[in-house]
């Protein structure tokens, strides 16, 4: 299955120590780039968190020059699981182990700043240096914060096939037990993590069916 950007090329995200602006694509938080500009909720009904945006650069295969978003509950948080053949429509469908979807992924190549800022996160820009991918004899990828490549799996390698017929394809991955500074929430010593601080790994369709056609593999 094509699953991977395995051309050797990654781009690794550094969080930097200046605050983004409105307008700035790579950042957490700020001010995010959304398609039609409407904040995601969560099933519960509470605005969700925004985490983090990245411009795709233009040389990575099949997304380059897309942008991607990435919003979860505040509350709502258990690491999300789905089967091989994902459902119609499973942006918007139930994620065990709750009743309705509590995170947002989006990847669109058009979109416009909110006019508010996330008002939990601590805001950062983010850089993305080129670097070269390096496979194990298990076929695992480099660990860390990146985007293409090839997944560091922690646990068996995951392949997801999207309600379009499509395999979809490894766009970017989240490190286990990366922080985002916040306001406090639940106690956290001022932190929040992505799926319970789990190894994050984000697949999006290649033929890019809609702007919410990504899903999260998760491990630990």
């Amino acid at each position: 299955m094509p699953e991977t950007q395995a051309d050797g090329r990654i781009y690794t995200v550094e969080t930097l120590t200046e605050a983004p602006v409105a307008g700035d694509r790579n950042t957490i938080g700020g001010w995010p780039v959304l398609p039609g500009g409407e904040w995601p909720a969560c099933f519960c009904g509470t605005p969700m968190v925004f985490f983090f945006q990245l411009d795709i650069p233009g040389d990575v295969p099949v997304f380059g020059g897309a942008h991607l978003l990435v919003f979860q509950c505040p509350e709502h948080d258990d690491p999300a699981f789905g089967p091989v053949q994902l459902p119609d429509r499973y942006w918007d469908a139930v994620t065990e182990p709750y009743e309705g979807r509590f995170w947002r992924f989006f990847l669109h190549t058009a979109g416009t700043p909110s006019a508010e800022a996330d008002p939990l996160v601590d805001p950062r820009r983010l850089a993305l240096h080129p670097a070269e991918e390096q496979v194990s004899e298990y076929g695992r990828g480099v660990a860390g914060f990146k985007v293409g490549g090839v997944p560091s799996w922690a646990q068996d390698p995951e392949h997801y096939r999207c309600s379009c017929g499509t395999d979809m394809t490894f766009l970017c991955q989240v490190p286990e037990n990366f922080g985002f500074d916040m306001w406090p929430m639940r106690d956290r010593d001022n932190q929040a993590q992505l799926f319970l601080g789990n190894e994050v790994y984000i697949f999006a369709c290649p033929a890019r069916c809609h702007p919410q056609a990504l899903w999260p593999a998760i491990q630990n």
